[in-house]
C-alpha cells in the first residue's frame, strides 16, 4: 500500500514537472525581449556618436553645397589679351575646383556699360563675381548691391574701392616692383657691374617714384655694390621722347651696360633704340612690360628679361578667392588664409586705401624660355 502510495505521489510530482516545461519556456522570451532593449540604446547610440562627426565632415568643406550657380570673371572689356590671359588662368583653376566660371564683359572699357553689364549678373544670383574695375568710386554702389545679396565681390587688376567689394587682389607690390628691377639689371651687368641708368615715365609719376626710390634704396645694399646710377631720364611715356631719352644715354655714357624703363612705353622704345644703334650685347634693356611687345627684343638679346606680373596667375588667384569666400572658407578679414592650387596659402591683409587684399607675389621675370608662353 505504502509502495502503491509512493508511485502515485511520484507520477504526479514527474506530471507536475513536464506541466512547469512551457513555463520555463514562456520565461524566455522576455529574456529575449530583455537583450534587445539592452541592446537597442547601444544600437541608438552608436549613431549619435557618429552623427556629429559625419556633420562636422563637411563643415570643413562647404564648397559642394554652398553654392551650385556659375562664378563670373568680368574683365575691363572683352578682346583684351591681357584680359584673356587671366580668363586662361580662371578657367585652370574652375577645372580644379570643379566649379563653371564665365567670362563676360563689355565690348569697352567703360564704366557705365561695366555697371549695367555687372547689374545684370547680380539678378542672375551668380554664386561670386571677380571684377577688374573700370571706374574704382562710380562701381561701389553696384558692389553694394552685390554684396547685399550675398554675392562675394573679388576685385583683381583694378580695384573697386573698399566700401564696393570684399577683397582685392593686389597684382605686385612696390617694394617688390622695385627690387625685381635692380636684381634684373645686376644679372644683365654681370660680375664686374658697371653703368645703369633709369629711363622713367613723367617726373611726376607716383608709381614711377615710388619704384625708382626702392630702385635707389636697394642700389645702396653691398650687394648692389659694384652698379653705378649714372641719371635718370623721363620720356614722359611717349614712344619718340623715350627712342630719344635712350639714345642720348648711350652716347652720353660710351659705358653704359643697362637701362631699366619702368614703364612699357619706354622699356619698347629704349630696346628699340639699342637695337638700331647695333648695339646689342653692349647695352641691356629691362623694366617693366608686356610679352607681345617686347618678344622681338627678347630673342634678339636686345633686352634679355623684363618683369611683370602674370595675368594668367591674377586670375586663376582671384577664382580662388571667390570661391573661398563663397564656400565660406574664408568671411574677408584680415589674418585669415587659404589655399589657392598651385601658388600655395595666401594671407588675407589690410590694403593701404582701408580696404582688404590679397597680395599675388613678386613680379613675374619673362624671358626666352617663357616669352612665347604668353599673348598679352
Amino acid at each position: 500500500m505504502k509502495h502503491r502510495s509512493f508511485s502515485l505521489v511520484l507520477t504526479v510530482l514527474v506530471l507536475l514537472v513536464s506541466a512547469c516545461a512551457p513555463a520555463a519556456t514562456a520565461t524566455e522570451p522576455p529574456a529575449a525581449t530583455e537583450a534587445p532593449a539592452t541592446e537597442a540604446p547601444a544600437a541608438t547610440e552608436a549613431p549619435a556618436t557618429e552623427a556629429p562627426a559625419a556633420t562636422d565632415a563637411p563643415a570643413t568643406e562647404p564648397s559642394a553645397a554652398a553654392c551650385e550657380g556659375d562664378y563670373v570673371l568680368v574683365p575691363k572689356n572683352l578682346g583684351n589679351p591681357y584680359f584673356d590671359t587671366a580668363n586662361n588662368g580662371a578657367q585652370e583653376a574652375a577645372g580644379e575646383l570643379g566649379i563653371t566660371v564665365l567670362y563676360q564683359g563689355s565690348a569697352t572699357a567703360d564704366a557705365t556699360e561695366q555697371i549695367t553689364l555687372l547689374n545684370s549678373l547680380i539678378a542672375q544670383q551668380p554664386c561670386g563675381l571677380a571684377i577688374s574695375a573700370n571706374d574704382a568710386d562710380a562701381l561701389v554702389p553696384t558692389g553694394q548691391d552685390a554684396m547685399a545679396a550675398s554675392i562675394p565681390i573679388v576685385t583683381w587688376d583694378s580695384a573697386i574701392a573698399p566700401d564696393g567689394r570684399n577683397i582685392h587682389i593686389n597684382q605686385a607690390e612696390t617694394a617688390g616692383i622695385g627690387a625685381i628691377q635692380i636684381q634684373m639689371a645686376s644679372e644683365l651687368a654681370g660680375e664686374d657691374g658697371g653703368q645703369i641708368a633709369i629711363l622713367s615715365a613723367t617726373s611726376t609719376a607716383p608709381n614711377q617714384n615710388a619704384w625708382i626710390e626702392v630702385m635707389q634704396e636697394e642700389l645702396a645694399k653691398p650687394e648692389y655694390s659694384n652698379l653705378e646710377l649714372v641719371e635718370i631720364v623721363y620720356g614722359d611715356d611717349d614712344d619718340t621722347k623715350s627712342y630719344n631719352e635712350a639714345q642720348a644715354l648711350f652716347t652720353k655714357y660710351p659705358d653704359l651696360e643697362v637701362i631699366i624703363a619702368p614703364t612699357t612705353v619706354g622699356i619698347a622704345a629704349s630696346a628699340r633704340a639699342v637695337t638700331d644703334a647695333n648695339l646689342i650685347d653692349q647695352v641691356f634693356v629691362t623694366g617693366l612690360g608686356t610679352p607681345n611687345q617686347m618678344r622681338e627684343y627678347v630673342h634678339s638679346g636686345a633686352s634679355p628679361q623684363f618683369a611683370l606680373w602674370n595675368p594668367g596667375d591674377l586670375g586663376y588667384l582671384a577664382v580662388y578667392a571667390m570661391h573661398t569666400l563663397a564656400t565660406g572658407q574664408i568671411t574677408a578679414e584680415a589674418g585669415q588664409t587659404f589655399e589657392a592650387g598651385r601658388l600655395g596659402e595666401y594671407t588675407v591683409e589690410e590694403d593701404a586705401d582701408g580696404g582688404l587684399s590679397i597680395l599675388l607675389g613678386t613680379p613675374f621675370v619673362f624671358n626666352a624660355d617663357n616669352i612665347d608662353d604668353f599673348d598679352f
